[in-house]
């Protein structure tokens, strides 16, 4: 099966996420999406973040009866800080029957060549890129990557920190995160 990777956060899941995992696992020749999610970026304060099996969870119910959609943990089995080359070594290894592609945001380019064993991940990966505001992406010749795909996904101008701070804010954040995702923050009053 050729498999996804939509690596992140996910402090917290909201709708933009949704709706890119789902275009691409509809749009493109992946069969599913795996929302990998993060618990130590290298590239942001592990004290900002919600509880990792929190954050898994908020994502098991955005995409709960979304077959082709998928939560992970395999980074939680990881060394910390998660790398994407460690972790694409590791699923390879455990799951040889499937392949696997790294889907990114374009902003994510920006810092690509600091990603550890980025020269290997440029040769030996797909890699499939979503237009961000603000960070064009050039195609055939002058592409970042050589073996890379964009996809034009649907796009919605939100971020987590801006949820965040919706929350901290007494702010409703109805619609900007699925209603099971609203309702679980609320209930433990997570980001306040």
């Amino acid at each position: 099966m050729k498999i996804g990777l939509y690596f992140g956060s996910f402090n917290p899941i909201h709708t933009g996420h949704c709706i890119i995992a789902n275009f691409i696992a509809t749009n493109t020749d992946l069969q599913q999406v795996w929302f990998v999610v993060s618990p130590q970026n290298p590239f942001k304060p592990a004290a900002a973040l919600l509880n990792e099996y929190d954050r898994l969870h908020l994502v098991k119910l955005a995409i709960d009866n979304m077959p082709n959609l998928r939560a992970s943990d395999i980074e939680f089995h990881l060394p910390r800080p998660s790398y994407t080359i460690d972790t694409l070594t590791y699923l390879e290894e455990k799951f040889p029957q499937h392949s696997f592609s790294v889907i990114l945001g374009s902003d994510g380019l920006q810092n690509f060549s600091k990603w550890k064993n980025a020269g290997r991940l440029a040769e030996k990966y797909n890699f499939y890129v979503y237009p961000r505001p603000g960070f064009p992406v050039e195609s055939g010749t002058e592409a970042p990557l050589p073996n890379m795909t964009i996809v034009e996904a649907p796009m919605l101008d939100i971020s987590a920190t801006f949820i965040r701070n919706m929350i901290r804010n007494g702010k409703d954040i109805r619609f900007l995160v699925p209603d099971p995702v609203k309702e679980e923050i609320e209930k433990n009053l997570y980001y306040r």
